[in-house]
This record gives C-alpha cells, structure tokens and sequence, in this order.
C-alpha cells in the first residue's frame, strides 16, 4: 500500500490537474495518477483556450498546469490505473504495484480518439492536416477545402457543422450507410460526397483520398470522426450507466451514483473542451473538499 490520501484523481489531463490544484489549495491530501496519455497532447495549437490570445499547444498547456500544481505540492505517480474497488471506508485504487486507499475518487481519464488506421496519423495531425475538434479549431480551418472521414450515419451532421465554415466540405464516407438524411441536407448546401472504399493518404503536409471511379481529391485538413476507444473499464463494476461512447452520468456536483466517485472532463461531458473540464473539475474538487471530514487548521 503506497499509503492514505483524502482524494484520488486518476487522470493528469487539464481536468485532473485543476482538480488536483483545487483540492491542494483547500489543503487537502490528494494524488495524481496519470498514464501520460491525455488526448491534449495532440493538439498543435488551440485558440480557443480561455488566457492564450496568441494560442497555445497541448503540450505546453499541460507543461504549465502540472507546474501550477506542482507548486502545491501535488504528489503525481505515472501509472495506469488497473483497479477501483469500493469499500466501506472508501475505494482501494490500484495501478500495477502502487496501491491507495482514498476516501473519494475523482476520474478524469477523458477518452482516446479513433483515428484512421494508418501509421502517419500522428504526425498529420501535428501539422494540421488532420484535426480532432471541429469546435476547437474550425475556425482557423474557414474557407480551406475540408474532408469529413467516417461512418455514413455521423457524416452528414459533421458536414453541417463545418459548412459554417467553409464552402468546401467534402464528405468520405468509411461504409455504405449513406441513407441519413443530414447527408442529403449536407449535399443540399453543397458539399460533396465520395463513396467508401478508397486510400486515404498523406504526403507530410496535406491529406488525400483516391477511390476508383474518382479523380484524386486532396484538403487542406480532414476531420475524422471515428468515434472513440473505451477508458472507462475500471468503472465496469458499479452500475454507472455509461452511454456506447463511454460518457457517464453524473449529476450538478459532478458526482455518479457511486458514493465518493465523481467524474469529469471528457469521460463525462459530451462537450469535449478544456474550459469545460476545468470546470468541472472545480465543481468536483469544491464539492468533494465540503463533503469530507472538517479539518480545523
């Protein structure tokens, strides 16, 4: 047993570490535990992060919010959690051989992107020819030519959205599901449509797609939308009600139907931003710091 601490945080993204800073400054005993994965490692720069007119990459995003919390002495452990168990007395959190008891748990493991099963996928999007969060960043992507990438039943409302931003919207279908009728409004407001079975491929600056049948058709930046990958198992035993994307329900404190668990960020939210899970996990921290002991000074 690594020892007793008032609140776990699993998850050292922008929702874990203002989690962790919140419960610090309330002189709280907490800790960090983080697999070094957080999905805002991918981002190039985002503008719409509230205090960083100029912009401001995942990367250095979290650089200064783990500094911001280092200076309150938050105690970080890189490690996968394997393990959540609830007890009497609390829950009894394992990450391989680390182990804590807690009296509450705060999950903030956000989610993990689907992206094309390719091995230039990571490289693309640091220079922006792919992009994750059309209300991040389609801003900085108007009027450029935009590809939306995936299954037929989401396409159309994607295109939508985008069409906001650009009269170049086209859409890629990655099956034959083309029936939903956000696909035919999409087209009605121009976009264009190309059938599934094609390449997608990338030349290390820009994204395109062949597809026999078709001329070679290349963007400035295409939007995938494949869904994402399941984080939550950890919280498969108590009956938390999750949703097929992973989201679980909690209510206004953040708080799921598990006494002393809360969740927040992007596990939680459909809303997937920094400025909501940060948010949140103000909600969770202050509710969590009232709802324990009192502890005089």
């Amino acid at each position: 047993m690594d020892g007793t601490t008032e609140v776990a945080i699993i998850g050292g993204g922008p929702a874990g570490l203002t989690a962790a800073t919140y419960l610090r400054r309330f002189l709280r005993r907490c800790v960090v535990i983080d697999a070094g994965d957080s999905r805002a490692r991918y981002i190039p720069e985002s503008h719409n992060c509230p205090g960083f007119p100029q912009g401001v990459s995942g990367t250095a995003l979290l650089g200064r919010m783990r500094t911001q919390a280092e200076s309150f002495d938050v105690d970080t452990v890189h490690a996968c959690v394997d393990r959540l168990e609830r007890r009497e007395d609390g829950f009894l959190v394992g990450a391989g051989a680390h182990r804590w008891q807690a009296a509450m748990v705060i999950v903030a493991t956000g989610l993990s992107d689907r992206l094309p099963d390719v091995p230039w996928a990571e490289p693309a999007l640091a220079c922006g020819a792919l992009r994750l969060c059309a209300i991040c960043d389609a801003y900085e992507a108007r009027d450029l030519h935009i590809a939306v990438y995936g299954p037929g039943a989401a396409l159309g409302r994607h295109a939508l959205f985008l069409r906001t931003f650009s009269k170049r919207i086209t859409m890629i279908a990655t099956d034959e599901d083309l029936a939903s009728p956000a696909i035919a409004e999409a087209q009605a407001h121009g976009a264009q449509l190309l059938p599934a079975g094609g390449r997608l491929s990338f030349d290390g600056a820009r994204c395109a797609y062949a597809v026999a049948g078709h001329a070679p058709a290349t963007f400035d930046t295409v939007y995938p939308y494949l869904g994402h990958h399941e984080r939550n198992r950890l919280l498969g035993g108590p009956d938390l009600g999750a949703c097929d994307a992973g989201e679980v329900p909690v209510d206004a404190h953040q708080r799921t139907r598990v006494p002393g668990l809360y969740v927040i960020g992007d596990a939680a939210s459909g809303l997937n931003q920094i400025a909501v899970a940060v948010g949140q996990a103000a909600i969770a921290a202050t509710h969590a710091h009232n709802a324990l002991p009192f502890v005089p000074r």
